[in-house]
């Protein structure tokens, strides 16, 4: 595949498994709000799987690494189609999000049982 070949589809994989991800960070609260824990807690430990991949990588998405083998650009979203302004800030802005989730999920299921 050309370089220009690669970077379009990693940067088209990147983007699916970001907006996957993304899902299931607003997936996990609702599905506790309508009572389904099992799916609540599936979501939000596919996330965690995701926050232990980042971390074995230093906080860098792999594909992130693969992108930048078929450019020289770095700009905030050279390996993913997001605005700059978003991609610059994914980790600041959906992990508060996460987080708060997590924690409705858990007081949700707490207040059910």
């Amino acid at each position: 595949m050309r370089g220009s070949s690669a970077l379009i589809a990693i940067k088209a994989l990147h983007t699916a498994i970001w907006l996957f991800f993304v899902g299931c960070i607003v997936g996990a609260p609702l599905a506790a709000w309508h009572g389904d824990f099992p799916l609540a807690g599936g979501l939000i430990g596919l996330v965690a799987i995701e926050g232990l991949v980042l971390l074995v990588n230093r906080w860098t998405c792999p594909l992130t690494n693969l992108a930048a083998r078929h450019t020289r650009d770095r700009v905030d979203n050279f390996d993913i189609y997001l605005p700059p302004l978003l991609a610059r800030n994914t980790k600041r802005i959906f992990t508060p999000l996460y987080l708060l989730g997590a924690v409705y999920t858990a007081l949700a299921w707490w207040r059910a049982s």
